[in-house]
């Protein structure tokens, strides 16, 4: 994929993500699962049953939800047998280009870091005013290629 085509197709991904960035989901303590099944009215056995599953396992797999130890395969069982679509989604808590330009500008300052640390042990230190431009064109230089190159630690 090319950085136009990057470029676009993270546009379209942040505009599905935006409605959902602005939920307040806040999990029941006791897990969606439970709560959905009470609020239906449904005993364990009878999830079980429209599970296909034991009895004994329906509260183990509520459990399980609540620690963040169950599968997406199991909470989706669970969701059709009580006729609901389990959502599953990452949610980035800012717009992808500000998690990218973020961390543009936090490799850019260590770059230029070190650039002036080096130019001051050879006692060619640069103005204020030069390292931040060197930063600002890293920065842009970063962004205008691949965001791979971002994610490496150098």
């Amino acid at each position: 994929m090319n950085i136009k085509q990057a470029t676009l197709a993270r546009k379209q991904l942040e505009r599905r993500l935006d409605p959902l960035r602005k939920l307040e989901l806040i999990n029941p303590p006791r897990g969606w699962m439970k709560a959905v099944r009470e609020a239906l009215g449904m005993s364990t056995r009878q999830l079980a049953a429209r599970m296909g599953a034991a009895p004994s396992r329906i509260p183990a797999i509520e459990k399980a939800e609540v620690s963040g130890a169950t599968t997406l395969r199991t909470l989706r069982q669970a969701a059709a047998a009580m006729n609901c679509t389990l959502v599953y989604a990452f949610v980035p808590v800012k717009p992808l280009d500000e998690i990218l330009r973020e961390r543009a500008e936090e490799k850019a300052a260590q770059d230029v870091a070190r650039l002036d640390h080096t130019m001051r042990l050879e006692n060619q230190s640069l103005l204020k005013s030069d390292l931040e431009d060197e930063r600002r064109r890293l920065v842009d230089t970063m962004l205008g290629g691949s965001p791979r190159r971002l994610w490496e630690d150098d």
